[in-house]
């Protein structure tokens, strides 16, 4: 038997701000649904990185005591739309309002405005756990992040100097490459019948959601209220979302438990609607997610992005469509019993990018490259052009300046914080592991 790994009072007093971190960011959710973060808790004790990916609230924790990016910080450049929780694993594939397979960055939940460097020292503090994990030496993962700064750098340059669409097009089937192509073409032999098919049943002719899988069934009042939340996420909606009128035809509800990582303790549900046609392989599902407090906006002292949004829900689909050049067009929001509602569909051409078989370094440099690019896309879509009003200037021109004014220091702030950031996470990891097997999470 192996002995128990010494404590040391710099891990109990890290522990100690793990635990008040953890209070403010997850304590009445945690309350009201212990069971849906004991699966949390447990999905993130399965590896530093997946400690990481729950744990955005401990990170700009930690990052709002970094002052290392202020040269590159202005009054523009510091409340930029960022997505707030941009780590490797958060870029896959959507199926966009022209009917085109895009692979881009995804899940929005935490998009907020901030400083730009934020999202590049998430995603390159990924960068250096995934490297960890996969043997690469500190030297190679080095590499990565300065890969990942060069192609952000290039493409930010690009747009912020009037490239034309060609010369920085998205990632589709016919222009991405290695994985991201991998991805696409996963996502192109999906079907919309599948999807229905793992959801749903047919009875008395029609299509209703399946019971079990983690349906919960609604009694009537319940329902009543998902309806009528339903007819004011429908006034959210561009007059070019649906195809007809009874596009609108709901023909189930049923309730969802919420505990992924990132949705533990959330109210959830599915809706099923009527497609495009009378066949019943065309039936829509959308889902109606509780929207949170994003972590990063607890350490930004922003007013004006304060008062801009109605309430989570519709600050998540705001920035979404900020930051996301053809977003779903059944993206929109509502309230539900006092509380601002996500709503989007349940896309069968989602498909996530995986990591789990990207061991070449070289192949892992080039999809680290194409992931710069997709940030550099994403946060120049995000300005005076997007058609909101809370990031007034061209943020490509704005970040494309601060950075050529200390060209020499950019690819340098992202490996050190990398490597120092990497180091911390696995650290922590370790930390929590000890925590919750010790019972001291039950309540954080």
């Amino acid at each position: 038997m192996s002995a128990p790994r010494p404590v040391t009072p710099a891990d109990e007093q890290r522990g100690e701000e793990i635990l008040a971190v953890f209070e403010t960011a997850f304590g009445e959710l945690l309350a009201a649904d212990p069971a849906a973060f004991q699966v949390k808790f447990r999905k993130m004790a399965a590896s530093a990185f997946a400690f990481y990916r729950g744990t955005a609230c401990l990170f700009y924790h930690d990052l709002e005591k970094d002052g290392g990016d202020r040269a590159f910080l202005d009054e523009r450049t510091g409340r930029v739309w960022i997505h707030g929780d941009l780590h490797a694993e958060n870029f896959g594939t959507y199926m966009d309002a022209g009917g085109r397979l895009v692979f881009n960055v995804n899940d929005f939940d935490e998009a907020y405005v901030g400083p730009f460097t934020w999202d590049l020292k998430r995603l390159a503090a990924s960068l250096a756990l995934i490297g960890y994990t996969k043997a690469l030496s500190d030297a190679q993962i080095t590499g990565l992040v300065e890969t990942f700064a060069a192609a952000y750098r290039e493409r930010i340059h690009a747009l912020a100097t009037g490239a034309k669409n060609d010369e920085v097009p998205p990632f589709t089937l016919d222009t991405a490459r290695g994985p991201l192509l991998t991805a696409l073409r996963s996502a192109r032999s999906r079907t919309r019948f599948s999807l229905l098919d793992s959801m749903t049943e047919i009875r008395d002719w029609e299509r209703r959601f399946s019971a079990g899988d983690g349906s919960v069934e609604l009694d009537a009042a319940t329902r009543y209220k998902i309806l009528a939340a339903f007819d004011g996420y429908l006034e959210t909606l561009p007059e070019a979302s649906l195809a007809r009128p009874d596009s609108y035809r709901v023909k189930d509800v049923v309730g969802r438990r919420g505990i992924g990582i990132g949705s533990a303790g959330l109210p959830s549900y599915n809706i099923l609607l009527e497609g495009n046609s009378d066949a019943l392989e065309n039936d829509v599902v959308i889902y109606l997610k509780q929207a949170q407090v994003p972590a990063v906006s607890r350490h930004v002292a922003d007013t004006a992005a304060r008062g801009y949004f109605q309430h989570e829900g519709h600050r998540t689909v705001i920035s979404q469509r900020a930051l996301q050049a053809h977003a779903d067009p059944w993206l929109g929001w509502t309230e539900l019993d006092g509380a601002g509602q996500l709503v989007a569909e349940i896309s069968p051409y989602a498909v996530d990018l995986d990591w789990s078989d990207i061991d070449d370094p070289a192949e892992i440099a080039g999809v680290v490259a194409d992931l710069g690019r997709a940030t550099a896309t994403m946060h120049a879509a995000a300005d005076d052009e997007s058609g909101h009003t809370l990031v007034p200037f061209s943020t490509e021109r704005a970040i494309d300046a601060a950075i050529a004014a200390d060209e020499d220091g950019f690819a340098p702030l992202l490996t050190g914080f990398a490597h120092a950031y990497g180091a911390r996470a696995r650290a922590d990891h370790q930390i929590f592991v000890d925590l919750f097997r010790n019972g001291r999470l039950d309540r954080a």
